[in-house]
């Protein structure tokens, strides 16, 4: 464990249907899928225990006993698991809305079918010191571009030219820090990105942004799930091997 702030509860959104994932989700939930031996949920949970969080609150719809089978109440991995069910789809501020009772100090929120290593500990930090209702999680994406770039001068000379740049762009990541005032903003089955943030622009609130640079991925393809779970499962099987190599 490497948490030294304060202790927050942590949401994670897990009742989406995984659509673009079909036909791997018409029987498991997204956040259920596989990587490796472990479902990509069982990751997110485990990164955030690595930052002392450790009470937590699934929002769960689509297929949710598959959730609540595995994980239970989550002492097997030395946290506390709560749930709340949705029997319809809530967007991603209408499901925390239903956990507005549980949640009575700053919290986090996030996804269950996102990977990343992103250190909380700091993202929070980050959050008390600016001192806002919100702050979100900004990744730093490069894209690299395949042309050269160049720039005119009105007098049609150039003014500079840049070989192949990478330009970079700042990305949504999902996950976002929030003191329970935010509950005043949000509506049922509204979005944060769509209704609730701008809404608490337009009430001259300022919402923090935090960027990071630690691994991030939405599993949200089917050739992204497949990729990344051909990854993880040579890397158990290299572990496995030298671990046989060594005993």
């Amino acid at each position: 464990m490497i948490y030294d702030g304060d202790i927050m509860k942590a949401i994670i959104l897990c009742g989406g249907e995984g659509t673009r994932l079909r036909p791997y989700t018409y029987n498991i939930p997204k956040p259920m899928l596989r990587l490796g031996n472990k479902p990509i949920l069982e990751f997110v949970l485990l990164n955030l225990k690595r930052f002392g969080i450790t009470d937590f609150i699934l929002t769960v719809g689509y297929l949710h006993e598959r959730i609540e089978d595995y994980f239970g109440d989550g002492s097997k991995w030395g946290i506390n698991i709560e749930y709340v069910v949705e029997d319809e789809k809530l967007n991603t501020a209408g499901s925390v809305l239903r956990a507005r009772n549980k949640l009575t100090d700053t919290f986090f929120v996030g996804m269950g079918d996102h990977i990343t290593a992103i250190n909380v500990s700091e993202m929070e930090k980050f959050h008390r010191s600016k001192k806002n209702i919100a702050t979100i999680a900004l990744k730093l994406q490069g894209n690299p571009v395949e042309y050269g770039i160049v720039s005119v001068h009105p007098d049609d000379t150039v003014s500079s030219f840049m070989e192949k740049p990478i330009l970079s762009n700042l990305v949504n990541a999902g996950m976002y820090i929030f003191e329970p005032e935010i509950f005043d903003y949000i509506r049922p089955k509204e979005d944060f990105a769509k209704d609730v943030f701008p809404r608490l622009l337009s009430a001259n609130n300022k919402i923090s942004a935090y960027t990071f640079t630690e691994y991030w991925a939405d599993i949200g393809r089917i050739n992204d799930y497949e990729m990344m779970n051909a990854i993880m499962s040579i890397i158990e099987l290299s572990l496995t091997l030298n671990n046989r190599q060594t005993h």
